[in-house]
């Protein structure tokens, strides 16, 4: 069978939450599936580290998606007219975007509706072709998955779509993430944090992940303890943002706060594995990959006790109101100083953990493409 897959998100260097998804789970059902020919469809030149086996069909099309107007005709031309002149069998997008006019099977995966709940946070075009297109690629598609069942909860009550169509499947972790003994912790703490303890975020610096509250929370923490604690933030910016910026001015402790940029997987698990904790207080998510990645690595987890987060962090983590500075800097506080709530929490990570695998994930998947086949 001829199995196309969008692969635009699969970029060298630049891989986020998506692009991540989009490896773990392209790159199993590819090499585990010999017996079917695989179209990977791109819309820039590609690295040859994608080319997972040799049944894997690299392909360009343009012109470069990476703009609502270059979306719609990437999705709507330029991938329609290649799975009609190549006889394609099953075309899977694993980013939330498909084809409206292709007679083509499809499998579609959204991993959350966070535009139809927080609108203001993206650009006015990027909001007005979500809120359009992605009800109408939701009906469009032959089955939908997604990563939570809080996704999978939005998505049949915003869109009116039958459950049964969609199926969850939860993410995984790479098999990088893992803990470190206390000389190697130690290293990375004077590598990346002058020698003191600290939490650390790691995701894009989009509005709805809430650095701002992260920021006001820790500087209300390190007026409360006295300590020399330091708070890393990992990621590019989606967005421009301003108020991330005027708002660390402001703060006492700014010094505290490290911005480190992009950091590659390799040193992303040193930091992960080296922290008090993962603190992760966002608005909204589908699933929040860093979760699994810090229960991976032992670490407990500060999030928020919202949308889906409850459901993945489970009892590895303390809960904060994402709204709520004080929220945010009471659990900081209580995972620094309770050292026994701590260590349960950390034996808690080495339980949850198993639910989220990749290899799992990608058997679930190729099991609703091959029903779709």
């Amino acid at each position: 069978m001829k199995i196309a897959i969008n692969c635009r998100l699969l970029l060298k260097n630049k891989l986020e939450g998506i692009g991540w998804y989009t490896f773990e789970i392209v790159k199993r059902i590819a090499q585990s599936h010999p017996e079917h020919d695989f179209y990977f469809l791109f819309d820039r030149p590609f690295h040859s580290d994608f080319i997972f086996s040799k049944n894997v069909t690299p392909i360009i099309l343009s012109p470069r998606a990476r703009h609502p107007f270059f979306w719609y005709f990437w999705f709507e031309f330029s991938i329609t007219k290649f799975l009609s002149k190549n006889k394609i069998d099953l075309f899977f997008s694993p980013d939330g975007y498909l084809s409206l006019k292709t007679n083509v099977k499809t499998v579609l995966t959204i991993h959350d509706l966070n535009f139809e709940h927080f609108p203001e946070k993206l650009p006015f075009l990027t909001r007005k072709y979500y809120k359009f297109f992605t009800p109408r690629f939701c009906k469009k598609a032959n089955k939908v998955l997604t990563v939570s069942k809080e996704s999978k909860k939005d998505i049949v009550e915003q869109y009116n779509i039958d459950k049964e169509k969609i199926t969850t499947i939860y993410n995984g972790a790479n098999n990088k993430y893992k803990p470190l003994d206390e000389n190697k912790k130690k290293e990375v703490k004077n590598t990346y944090a002058g020698g003191s303890d600290y939490f650390y975020f790691v995701g894009s610096l989009h509005p709805r992940k809430n650095i701002v509250k992260l920021m006001k929370g820790f500087d209300i923490f390190c007026k409360k303890t006295k300590s020399d604690v330091k708070l890393l933030i990992i990621g590019e910016s989606m967005w421009k943002n301003k108020d991330m910026e005027d708002s660390l001015q402001k703060l006492k402790n700014k010094n505290r706060i490290l911005f480190l940029g992009r950091k590659e997987i390799e040193e992303l698990t040193k930091i992960a594995a080296s922290s008090i904790a993962l603190t992760f207080v966002p608005y909204f998510e589908g699933f929040g990959i860093p979760l699994a990645e810090a229960m991976y690595c032992h670490t407990p987890i500060i999030t928020s006790n919202v949308s889906c987060l409850p459901e993945i962090a489970g009892d590895t983590a303390i809960y904060a109101k994402p709204d709520d500075v004080n929220s945010i800097a009471n659990a900081m506080k209580e995972m620094y100083s309770n050292k026994e709530k701590r260590n349960k929490l950390i034996e808690n990570c080495k339980i949850r953990k198993t639910a989220f695998s990749w290899d799992k994930a990608a058997k679930e998947v190729w099991n609703v493409l091959k029903q779709n086949l």
